[in-house]
């Protein structure tokens, strides 16, 4: 079942995919699991403490298999994150059940329901012999607190989650009121969290920011702009410069996705399937915002080569895009990459022949060669791989640079929510499929977190993000007014096109 014309493009576009390939499963990187070590795979570390059962067995609704915690009951999974007085959840744990948790509940809820299970087991210290240990337990909790506030700050937003917050943080105050060194930790969580909070309420001026530029519709006919006209040779003709700009927007782009975002396409789609909406959708907004990116990229580099009036001309831009996808594979930044081969393999461009026929198209076939989509991308996916072991043993920022395929990326969270059930038959959470989400999930905000090294150009990005882009029609009439059409069915399109626009006109 295809998704509604309304749902978000990027999920749209998932679930295309899925339907093109429902053989083909999502593949992990191998070499993501060596950046976390063995706990991003639920591994029970030594010296953390164990709840709920040992290897190989399970306790109460905790499932583990060789250390491995794989399922267990909401509810049980929720008392699995709460620490006590000899246990402290793993790091990746919390990372991985404060992701997941959202699929089933909104965090207010979690929240709350850790607020009742911090109380029942203050109450059980209070009454028994180990009392003392209280200040220890409520440190703990304030820990857990920090990394969640830390993790994910924009759950905090909701006036309900703040208030359930408060109220924790109040109760384990109380167990360290003789020298509040547990009160001064809770001020310094809550400032930065706040800080935090204050920083995303920026994201209405970036949405102002990342807004598309203008649809310019272009010649209705015959008024091809003049050759003098600006275009992109005119501001950068550099492929290298071109890529490393190209790289500094996307990781400027990128960088406003969190977590939380991601997850959406696991939450939305259970909202669909289910006929409900779950989940705050504006949520989707930094994905829509660089899904958008990709598109505007593709269809500048469409328009520049179609507006373009001499052959010469064009045959140089589409060599200079080459170039500069070139770059981008060579830097890491495969999504640039990919619109610009998106852009050049757009109808109105990949139909002008007399222009490709003077194209030293090589390099190119190269490109193409890396981004074939046979055996699930399995060429893109080596190159990936590489780059990512690159970053991993990078001594210079440079080398740490590595932007995925943001498309195939979503593809691969959707089919790990669509392959995997959520439930088990037993009614337990799958918890296995959760740990193999937040892996990827990880591994992405990883790579978002690069600082991009270099130097940034103003006129070259204040071009990229806002020269005008041509719309389709205007592509195809820039397109056959450059060369004209060479078979029947092309003779029939323009025609149908040239109608259309004078009657418009």
């Amino acid at each position: 079942m295809l998704l509604e014309p309304q749902h978000p493009s990027w999920l749209w576009r998932a679930e295309a995919a899925a339907h093109l390939e429902q053989e083909t499963m999502p593949q992990t990187s191998v070499v993501f699991s060596s950046i976390l070590g063995p706990s991003c795979s639920g591994q029970v570390q030594p010296g953390m403490g164990e709840r709920g059962g040992g290897a190989g067995g399970g306790s109460g609704d905790l499932i583990f298999q060789d250390g491995r915690l794989i399922s267990g009951s909401l509810e049980a999974l929720m008392e699995h994150l709460v620490p006590t007085v000899d246990y402290y959840p793993d790091r990746t744990y919390i990372f991985t059940f404060l992701l997941s948790s959202r699929v089933f509940m909104p965090p207010h809820d979690l929240l709350a329901r850790v607020g009742q299970i911090c109380v029942e087991q203050k109450q059980q210290l209070e009454a028994g012999p180990e009392k003392a240990k209280l200040k220890s337990f409520s440190a703990k909790i304030v820990q857990l607190l920090k990394e969640w506030t830390e993790a994910f700050p924009y759950d905090f937003q909701d006036e309900k989650a703040m208030a359930e917050l408060k109220a924790i943080t109040h109760r384990v105050t109380q167990c360290d009121e003789e020298n509040g060194t547990v009160k001064k930790a809770i001020a310094q969580m809550t400032q930065s969290l706040l800080l935090s909070l204050a920083a995303r309420s920026q994201l209405q001026e970036l949405r102002e920011k990342l807004r598309p530029p203008a649809v310019d519709k272009g010649p209705i006919l015959k008024t091809k702009p003049p050759a003098a006209q600006k275009d992109i040779l005119g501001v950068c003709c550099d492929p290298l410069v071109l890529a490393q700009q190209l790289t500094h927007i996307e990781l400027d782009r990128v960088s406003s996705i969190y977590p939380e975002d991601l997850m959406q396409i696991v939450s939305h789609m259970d909202s669909l399937d289910n006929h409900r909406c779950r989940g705050d959708l504006t949520k989707t907004y930094s994905l829509e915002a660089y899904d958008n990116w990709f598109n505007c990229l593709s269809m500048l580099v469409a328009t520049e080569v179609c507006r373009v009036v001499k052959k010469k001309h064009r045959t140089r831009m589409l060599e200079f895009f080459i170039d500069v996808a070139r770059e981008c594979f060579n830097i890491g930044n495969f999504n640039s990459m990919m619109a610009i081969i998106s852009g050049m393999n757009l109808s109105p461009v990949a139909r002008l022949k007399k222009t490709w026929s003077k194209v030293k198209t090589a390099k190119f076939d190269v490109l193409e060669h890396h981004m074939d989509p046979s055996s699930n991308f399995c060429n893109y996916r080596t190159a990936l791989q590489g780059a990512t072991q690159r970053s991993q043993m990078a001594n210079s920022s440079r080398e740490k640079i590595v932007i995925p395929v943001f498309n195939l990326f979503v593809k691969d969270i959707y089919f790990l929510h669509k392959i995997h059930t959520n439930h088990l038959p037993n009614g337990h959470i799958n918890f296995k499929k959760f740990w193999e989400i937040s892996r990827q999930i990880h591994e992405f905000m990883t790579w978002t977190q690069v600082e991009c090294p270099f130097e940034k150009d103003k006129k070259i990005q204040s071009y990229l993000l806002t020269a005008p882009i041509y719309s389709e029609e205007a592509l195809f009439v820039a397109s056959f007014e450059s060369e004209g059409p060479e078979n029947h069915m092309e003779r029939d399109s323009w025609k149908t096109l040239r109608t259309t626009l004078l009657n418009r006109a």
